[in-house]
């Protein structure tokens, strides 16, 4: 017998239970489908397709070159597959973005009308957003209480499973397997290459990434993951977003870590897996609120003043606003498909309030140009930092980027080396260039607006319009 495997975000043999299922049945013909028609405005940004590239040829390797590649309409390509190839059976692991749920659920409905066996997996999460829920059944708004009354209390993650012992089936007549090129993911222009050049992509390099992380970085990661400049981050997202590592992975691994003295009882421990719960808590929302991407989930800021400002919105994303710390993440950003969690708080709250720009146009931004990009994870930390989602960060709360890059940069390590023409400038101006005499200026090589520029805006007096615009609000409900 031989049965389907459909891979999504489970870019991945080990800790598979979709493809341990059907590796279970038989041979296993494994497929994958890239669905821009279902997704429609939600189809992935370029930096994301230039990872999946770089994911699917590992995959495709690690199946001796025999993974089929498609693109279209998923309802559409399946059936015609199965009966190619005379398959009865097709597993996949569940999505949890609206879209993939609706096109899922007409799929099993349809395969299973026709007398084939369609079943789904949990592989993604580390628990599935419907089990966890209040006492009166209403889901969560707020982070901790998900996380430590729905989550901890519920069953642990399980543990993560071996990579299945299966047979490989090879492509049926008419059907090609290997063909990455046919989904034209990567640019024409040859950017990629230097970003994608930061990455080991692919679940060898998933592997890789979190033993490194295990074994340097989580020794001190509840304090040292503010601090950009310091190797403390896991960098694990893309990985996770693209299933080349699975979440039970990451959390097994961290609470069986021999490099701490009591692993089952060590804060960096517990503030790793707490933030593995903020991407849970993120599926969370985007589940029982599915407008989570367009809409605020706190109905007064449908009235909020934003501004439009074409030009402030080119100098934010071209890193060029005249504010160290946030030119440093947008560089970053623009780089590597990566930014540092802290900095990515610092340059969205600098986005929403200081330039009150709307954080639709952040989440785009980030959709386009991150590696990590996530549905779910990408509009719940917009609408936090943006102040107008769950558990959001109050609108007052106005990062000060000066105030910022001083905190968690201090030696300057991050900032001088994104933003190199502020290198020679000495610690006490680095944030605040347009502070310093002329003569400091002239010392460091820096003339503001020839070559770094004076700041888009005043940081007081755009604090002073976002906290006004926040009054001018309707009172909550």
């Amino acid at each position: 017998m031989r049965s389907l495997f459909w891979f999504r975000q489970d870019l991945r043999l080990a800790d598979n239970p979709g493809l341990s299922a059907a590796a279970a049945e038989g041979a296993v013909l494994p497929v994958y489908i890239l669905d821009d028609e279902n997704a429609g405005e939600q189809k992935m940004g370029a930096a994301s397709r230039v990872w999946l590239h770089h994911a699917l040829d590992s995959l495709n390797k690690s199946l001796d070159g025999k993974l089929v590649i498609l693109s279209g309409r998923a309802e559409e390509i399946l059936p015609e597959l199965m009966a190619a190839g005379d398959i009865a059976s097709i597993h996949w692991n569940r999505c949890y973005e609206p879209w993939r749920i609706a096109r899922d659920s007409h799929i099993k409905t349809a395969l299973r009308e026709r007398g084939l066996k369609a079943s789904s997996h949990a592989a993604s999460l580390l628990w599935e957003p419907m089990e966890i829920a209040k006492p009166d059944g209403t889901p969560y708004k707020v982070f901790t209480p998900f996380y430590r009354r729905g989550c901890l209390a519920a069953q642990p993650p399980r543990r993560p499973l071996p990579t299945p012992q299966m047979t490989v089936a090879n492509a049926p007549p008419g059907w090609q397997s290997g063909r990455l090129d046919k989904l034209g993911l990567l640019p024409r222009t040859g950017w990629d290459d230097p970003m994608i050049g930061h990455w080991q992509v692919g679940e060898d390099g998933a592997a890789a990434a979190l033993e490194k992380f295990i074994s340097k970085g989580l020794i001190n990661y509840k304090d040292g993951r503010n601090f950009p400049g310091r190797p403390f981050v896991s960098r694990l997202s893309p990985h996770l977003h693209f299933g080349s590592l699975s979440p039970n992975q990451a959390w097994h691994a961290a609470r069986s870590s021999s490099q701490l003295v009591n692993p089952f009882d060590d804060k960096n421990i517990d503030h790793f897996c707490s933030e593995l719960g903020w991407r849970e808590f993120s599926y969370h929302l985007l589940t029982h609120f599915p407008h989570l991407p367009t809409r605020p989930l706190q109905p007064r800021f449908d009235a909020f003043d934003w501004r439009d400002d074409s030009t402030a919105l080119q100098a934010w994303t071209s890193g060029q606003t005249g504010y160290p710390i946030v030119d440093a993440g947008m560089r970053e950003l623009y780089s590597t498909g990566y930014m540092h969690n802290r900095v990515r708080m610092i340059v969205g709250s600098f986005l929403v309030k200081n330039l009150r720009l709307h954080w639709h146009l952040g989440e785009a931004w980030f959709w386009d140009t991150l590696v990590d990009a996530d549905l779910a994870n990408n509009a719940a930390s917009w609408q936090w930092i943006a102040g107008c989602g769950a558990d959001a960060a109050p609108y007052f709360r106005i990062f000060n980027p000066v105030m910022q890059g001083q905190k968690f940069d201090p030696e300057g390590v991050y900032t001088r080396y994104w933003v190199p023409e502020l290198a020679e400038m000495p610690q006490q101006f680095l944030f605040s260039p347009w502070e310093a005499p002329e003569l400091v200026l002239q010392a460091a090589g820096v003339r503001l607006e020839r070559n770094y520029p004076a700041p888009i805006v005043p940081m007081k007096a755009s604090r002073d319009a976002a906290l006004e615009a926040f009054a001018a609000l309707p009172k909550a409900s």
